[in-house]
Formats: C-alpha cells, sequence, structure tokens
C-alpha cells in the first residue's frame, strides 16, 4: 500500500512540473519579447497617458511625443550628477541605435517644474541631444506623468532656490503600438542599452 502512495504521489508531482514547464514555456512563447528583456516586469502597468508643456510651450500629450521607439526619463535640470549621466549615457545609446538604422527618440520629463521652465529644458536639450525631447508642465501635470510611470521623487527643502531633488533613475523603454514593454538601471552601458533596444525594435517589427 505505500509503494502505493509513494507511485501516486510521484506521478502527481511529475504532473505538476510538467503543466508548470508546460505554462512557462506557453507564456515564454507569448511573449515576442522574452528573449530581450533585462528585468523581470513586462508591460501594462507602467506608463499612460500624460499631458505636458514642450521646450516651445505648446502643450503636447503622450500620444504626440512617442511616436516612435522611445527612452523615456524622469529628471532635472539642477540635478548635479545622476542626472546628466544617465541622460548622456541615453543619448550615447541613441547615436548608437542610428548607426544601425534605429531611429529612437530620447524624452527627459522634469521632475521639477518650478525651475524647468520650457526655456530652461530648451537650453538643457539643447546641450544635450539633438533628439532629446525635454518636458514640462504643471505641478499636477508632473506629477500625474510620474505616477503614470510608477517613479518617485521628493524635494528637499532648504528654503532657497538651490535645493536638490530624491528621485528614482530608471529609463523606461517604450514602443509604439506596446507601450512599456522594459527599463534600465542606472548601471546598465549605453551598449548594453543599445543591445536591448535593438532586440526589442527588431522583435517587434518580427511579430507584426
Amino acid at each position: 500500500m505505500t509503494k502505493l502512495y509513494a507511485g501516486v504521489a510521484a506521478a502527481a508531482v511529475a504532473a505538476f512540473l510538467g503543466a508548470s514547464a508546460w505554462y512557462v514555456l506557453q507564456n515564454r512563447s507569448a511573449d515576442a519579447f522574452a528573449e530581450c528583456r533585462q528585468g523581470q516586469v513586462a508591460g501594462g502597468d507602467i506608463g499612460g497617458p500624460f499631458t505636458l508643456v514642450n521646450t516651445s510651450g505648446q502643450t503636447v500629450t503622450d500620444k504626440d511625443v512617442l511616436q516612435k521607439p522611445s527612452l523615456v526619463y524622469f529628471g532635472y535640470t539642477f540635478c548635479p550628477d545622476v542626472c546628466p549621466l544617465d541622460v548622456a549615457r541615453n543619448a550615447e545609446a541613441v547615436d548608437k541605435l542610428e548607426a544601425q538604422g534605429i531611429d529612437v527618440t530620447p524624452v527627459f520629463i522634469t521632475i521639477d517644474p518650478d525651475r524647468d521652465t520650457p526655456e530652461e529644458l530648451a537650453d538643457y536639450a539643447f546641450n544635450m541631444h539633438p533628439k532629446l525631447v525635454a518636458l514640462t508642465g504643471s505641478a499636477d501635470q508632473v506629477q500625474a506623468a510620474s505616477k503614470a510611470y510608477k517613479t518617485f521623487y521628493k524635494k528637499r527643502d532648504t528654503g532657497d532656490e538651490f535645493y536638490l531633488m530624491d528621485h528614482s533613475t530608471f529609463t523606461y523603454l517604450m514602443l509604439p503600438g506596446e507601450g512599456f514593454v522594459d527599463f534600465f538601471r542606472r548601471e546598465i552601458t549605453s551598449d548594453q542599452m543599445a543591445e536591448s533596444v535593438a532586440c526589442f525594435v527588431k522583435a517587434g517589427k518580427a511579430a507584426s
């Protein structure tokens, strides 16, 4: 009888493992971008509609801005170290992708609308990259965009104009027709980013 129970248990475990493997393979095969992902988060909950203001003072939406594969980053122009390094890294990746014939838009959304006026962002974009789309807006508009992308920011109130901002530092890859597909951490190099973005773009074309 003991051998019978052991045999039934073994069969049940084998069936469970087989079903689990099938489930994983089915979901992996259903994900056209499975081989490209850097992280574990896949689409759906990150990103969404936003209404902001560009460097010309015009109101724009996500549909206006994200018409091509885009690298979206939230930061601020007074940031002393993290933001300029991240934005420069993103710009380098954009140039490397352009050399491969892949057109990607770098997007910078300020988390400091009090100081980052359209004019300030125009100078910033000019100095960082000719393709950079820099966006600001009202405090509510910026907060709504940040909430859509699940980013964090908080002002260090020093009582003067030289305050700093605490903030998250992910870069989000958005694809037309797909929305959010992956994110990149700070330690990712421009080469790694370009390779990953190229993978996503090619996989998206193959699936369409």
